[in-house]
């Protein structure tokens, strides 16, 4: 979840870039700077993005030799842009208004390769929303979403949520290039809110992440229609995926809206009860380390994983403090009106320090209307259809022992199981861009992710049952940037 997602921590959290909008930087070149950073960035700058993208009212652009109708109106849309494109994946889109290189920042390792030269149709827009965070194009408008049709089309669609509190371009380079490859229509939704404050946004606690859900929902829907629209046919299949925070929409759409899907990948979502395990009762251990009021013996027992000790002082920096006080800040906002979320601050660093109170936060003495915020987007593991979960062993956002783990059993319990393999990945952590620093010691989850995708379409589409539960071993050698066997 970099940052609310990391951007976030959950998710994912925060992200991770060397250099943000105008110039701020995260504390050292030696290390990627957390989603958070990178997110936190883009919104103090966000007064001089306002003018960034075509104006708003442009229309199809012609000449790339894009097949089908020009019009292709997104169902509930409240504004939408179409435009035929010689490439729709990053290669050709990077440097153009039609992605934003900056939001993917940290995500994926910097040796990966990725397809290019995909020409198609892109639809960009936004659905009616009163929150206006995302200042993307300019537009100061939330629910924004992308739509992508290449012109060869293989009559599926995959479905995306942003991680942390990214926006609608976050995955491009780690989903979008493969799937437009492959030949898949894909959608992305920023989720209705995108930002570090997004706890702002909705009139009751926990409404602002089950809008998350919501806009998944609704994009689903409409892509589905603007596929038949642009060929004729609606999708033979669809599926869903995402990474931290759009781990955790995978999740939810295949427990509660498992009739819009074939099936769905979940890279390392976020874990979300009502009563615990979630970000909420492993952060505060985590924070109070920071401050040197816990030990490592608490960081172990709160599921962080022996080995991952390295990664702390980065996290302690980067992810925990902001992760902590902004979800708090939405699910329990009574808790320290002193310190009520990450809006708490002017600078970079100062949204990204601990609340010290934060340290000291435990769930199970927090009164019932924090479980009942809780309950709006609690997670069940009643999946619906086939699901693939990844999630590295040395995670230190969201700690694997405390998280996918926790899930897999959930999916047991609730009789789902035969329908969930889950895939420990030795040596991943939470954001690939991380192995640029430690590559002795780390491994990107991108290629297995890759590997997973593929495994769960032949699952669904010729009944090829994907390996069993394993821990995927990091190899002694090879292209591990871009190679990641599951069997």
């Amino acid at each position: 979840m970099e940052r609310a997602g990391a951007r976030s921590a959950a998710d994912g959290g925060p992200l991770a870039g060397e250099e943000g909008p105008r110039g701020l930087r995260s504390p050292a070149r030696t290390r990627p700077p957390g989603p958070v950073v990178v997110l936190l960035a883009t919104t103090l700058a966000a007064v001089a993005a306002t003018g960034a993208g075509p104006a708003a009212g442009a229309g199809p652009e012609r000449g790339a030799g894009c097949a089908g109708p020009e019009r292709l109106p997104v169902p509930g849309a409240e504004h939408q842009r179409v435009v035929c494109l010689p490439d729709l994946t990053t290669a050709g889109l990077a440097g153009t208004p039609y992605t934003d290189m900056a939001d993917q920042a940290g995500l994926t390792a910097a040796g990966t390769r990725n397809p290019s030269g995909v020409p198609g149709r892109q639809v960009d827009g936004y659905f009616p929303d009163d929150s206006t965070f995302n200042t993307t194009h300019g537009w100061n408008h939330d629910a924004q979403f992308v739509i992508r049709l290449p012109e060869r089309w293989n009559g599926g669609l995959v479905v995306t949520g942003a991680p942390g509190t990214r926006k609608q371009y976050a995955t491009d380079t780690a989903v979008s290039d493969h799937v437009l490859a492959r030949g898949y229509a894909y959608a992305a939704t920023d989720k209705g809110n995108s930002t570090v404050d997004f706890h702002q946004d909705g009139k009751r606690p926990g409404d602002a992440v089950a809008e998350w859900n919501r806009r998944t929902t609704e994009l689903t829907r409409a892509a589905k229609k603007v596929v038949a629209q642009r060929y004729g046919r609606a999708p033979r299949r669809t599926y869903v995926t995402g990474v931290s925070n759009g781990g955790y929409l995978t999740r939810w759409q295949l427990e509660n809206r498992p009739e819009l899907y074939d099936g769905g990948v979940d890279w390392e979502g976020s874990l979300w009860t009502a009563d615990g395990p979630s970000l909420l009762t492993s952060l505060p251990t985590a924070v109070a380390h920071g401050i040197g009021a816990a030990d490592d013996r608490a960081m172990y027992r709160a599921g962080f994983a022996r080995g991952s000790e390295f990664l702390w002082e980065y996290h302690r920096t980067a992810y925990w403090g902001v992760t902590q006080k902004t979800y708090r800040a939405e699910f329990d906002p009574s808790y320290d009106p002193a310190c009520p979320g990450a809006s708490a601050g002017s600078t970079v660093e100062e949204i990204l320090a601990p609340c010290a109170s934060d340290a000291r936060y435990d769930l199970e003495r927090r009164p019932a209307s924090v479980r009942r915020a809780l309950g709006k987007v609690a997670l069940t593991g009643r999946i619906g259809k086939p699901l693939l979960t990844l999630h590295g062993d040395l995670d230190t956002l969201l700690p694997l022992a405390a998280d996918s783990a926790v899930y897999r059993r959930m999916t047991d319990r609730a009789g789902a199981g035969r329908l969930h393999r889950f895939y420990t990945v030795a040596g991943g952590t939470h954001t690939d861009g991380l192995y640029d620093s430690h590559p002795d010691r780390l491994r990107p989850i991108l290629p297995c992710h890759r590997s997973a995708f593929d495994a769960l379409t032949a699952w669904v589409e010729r009944g090829t049952p994907p390996p069993a539960d394993r821990t995927v071993a990091r190899p002694a050698g090879g292209d591990v940037v871009n190679s990641c066997p599951l069997r």
